[in-house]
């Protein structure tokens, strides 16, 4: 049998049963990408035409293929033959190709890897900045509309309910089906939630607008982190998570700076008008640069490939007494005696593929981490921690404004400069992260490699956040200069990071395969109380006034620096007692 070359290019043929003519051409093969399943199809089929006549009785054997089948040392001759099959040529070209187009992200050369991680980390930049750049439209908008700071301030809730709810089905959806075309739909909800904040005429058209584009900016801000851990393993990962964690803080620092110097010199619907541009131009760039990173989506998007190359095709299987044509999975023996012999059609399927996506998988996205949240006690004190955290972040975009106002008099474009302590605080506290963790591996290898690792640096970082309330709350006044609020504005970013990046790693290092799980129970929590928390910041303020509202947060935050203590102590004894009446056991 031979196949025609294109191009006077030799190919070595697959070797059948018989003789007979199959035509396939190269550059089809060559065609094959990662980004839509259909461009598989352009790959023609072997042909049938010249088997003989036996072929008609070969069995259909389908072999599962792993995620072993995407490392560059898989070779497919080996694992047919490992089941009794033969018939492929050594090397041949056309599988080559196939691997080739198909790689394992793991192991994806550096500069691909940042060129991806480039557009979700600017993406996610984007949604943290859409959060905070609202806030500085409260004036013009009160005036507007005839609205109270509270029922402003409602826009900054339905936007994080959005945060919170939304990943809780998507990152669902973009594990089972990729993480693609959920960054590309949901970049499209987010421009369009925009548009709807830029051109509306009411309040309750804003509110809508508000909540459009939380959904839409969820997956820019949650997403980014599985990317991280689908391209990196779990040693090399600290930072990329640092610098991911990193781009959601200075985006929260971002929008109200240049949104306060828009309020002052442009009109409030610029605030939005340019989120849009960029928000547009991000998602074309992803539509465009982005490939897949779920491991199991490019073995699917493999084994479619491999399919259309052996469709139509058949190879022989070596003699032996079994009487099961089921192909064998890893665990059993690998040996042709476990074969009957004959012609066989090989279909790969992946073993690694996901259950397809239905509503009871859905309900269990939302079920399953409210279980976990209150039956696992990591769970639950971890998403206290970061809670608490998060709606302190979130409360300093109604807190500073009020406070930098009253107490300095500074303008929108003054308060704005305010926010450069959050970007500085989240400079500091991404370079203490990155610095520390090749030091703390050097005295402690082996208590770095347990979860518990994650934890050291964040329990001393952590009190930069009780430490900067307290110096907010008693600084903030007319008789004190503005630069010392503003450094303790720092001080609470600092400790945010610290414990954000905390609670992500070490909730994925837990749970590991239920890692989803665990961190959307968190981010529920966290968005919840974030929600909340700009509804009655101001009130409470100016009710108990700085001082002893400083104080009141200051305190609940130096209760919570406990966490991290405690399970550096006890937390392999309190993981274990969990995983004896754990539902994820």
């Amino acid at each position: 049998m031979r196949l025609h070359a294109t191009a006077g290019q030799a190919v070595t043929p697959l070797e059948g049963i018989s003789g007979g003519d199959s035509d396939i051409q190269r550059s089809q093969i060559a065609e094959v990408t990662d980004y839509d399943v259909a461009k598989e199809k352009t790959l023609q089929p072997i042909s049938n035409e010249g088997i003989a006549d036996n072929a008609g009785e070969a069995r259909l054997v389908e072999l599962p293929l792993n995620l072993d089948a995407l490392d560059p040392e898989f070779q497919m001759v080996e694992y047919l033959r490992s089941n009794g099959i033969e018939g492929l040529a050594e090397n041949d070209e056309r599988i080559a190709v196939i691997d080739r187009k198909h790689p394992s992200p793991f192991g994806w050369p550096l500069q691909k890897k940042i060129t991806v991680l480039f557009g979700t980390f600017f993406a996610s930049t984007l949604a943290a900045y859409s959060a905070g750049a609202y806030a500085m439209a409260a004036d013009p908008l009160t005036e507007a509309w005839d609205l109270t700071s509270t029922e402003f301030n409602l826009g900054i809730t339905l936007f994080v309910l959005g945060f919170g709810f939304a990943p809780m089905v998507l990152a669902l959806i973009s594990e089972v089906h990729g993480r693609y075309w959920v960054f590309v739909g949901s970049g499209a909800v987010f421009f369009l939630g925009t548009l709807g904040c830029a051109v509306t005429a009411s309040f309750p058209g804003m509110m809508v607008s508000r909540l459009v584009t939380g959904n839409g900016a969820s997956v820019f801000a949650t997403l980014t982190g599985g990317v991280v851990g689908d391209v990196f393993h779990r040693e090399n990962r600290n930072t990329p998570m640092a610098l991911y964690s990193l781009t959601i803080m200075i985006g929260t620092g971002l929008g109200p700076m240049i949104s306060g110097i828009i309020v002052d010199n442009l009109q409030w619907r610029w605030i939005f008008y340019l989120q849009m541009i960029t928000v547009g131009t991000t998602t074309l760039a992803i539509f465009i640069f982005f490939d897949e990173t779920r491991s199991n989506v490019v073995l699917r998007k493999k084994c479619v490939a491999l399919n259309m190359l052996f469709e139509g095709f058949i190879l022989r299987r070596a003699a032996s007494p079994k009487t099961s044509d089921q192909p064998m999975l890893e665990e059993e023996p690998k040996t042709t005696s476990d074969f009957i012999a004959g012609p066989v059609r090989v279909v790969f399927r992946p073993h690694a593929d996901g259950p397809e996506l239905d509503w009871s998988i859905v309900w269990r996205s939302f079920s399953f981490p409210l279980k976990l949240l209150c039956t696992e006690s990591v769970v639950f004190w971890f998403s206290a921690w970061v809670s608490f955290a998060w709606a302190i972040l979130y409360m300093q975009f109604t807190s500073i404004g009020l406070a930098f106002r009253s107490t300095h008099g500074f303008s929108h474009s003054q308060v704005g400069g305010v926010y450069t302590a959050v970007i500085v605080g989240s400079f500091i506290g991404a370079a203490i992260t990155i610095l520390q963790d090749p030091v703390l591996r050097r005295l402690m290898p082996q208590r770095m490699a347990t979860p518990e690792g994650r934890l050291y640096s964040a329990c001393l970082e952590s009190l930069f956040l009780p430490i900067g309330l307290f110096w907010f709350g008693w600084s903030s006044s007319p008789d004190v200069h503005w630069i010392v609020p503003a450094l303790a504005i720092a001080s609470v970013t600092v400790g945010i990071f610290a414990i954000y990046l905390a609670v992500f790693n070490y909730l994925a290092d837990v749970y590991r395969s239920h890692a989803s799980s665990a961190l959307a129970a968190q981010s529920m929590c966290r968005n919840l109380l974030a929600g909340v928390f700009p509804l009655f910041s101001n009130t409470m303020f100016l009710r108990l006034g700085y001082g002893p509202a400083g104080s009141l947060l200051g305190g609940i935050g130096l209760l919570l620096s406990l966490v991290p203590w405690l399970f550096c102590i006890f937390g392999e004894s309190m993981r274990r007692k969990d995983s004896e009446k754990s539902l994820v056991s």
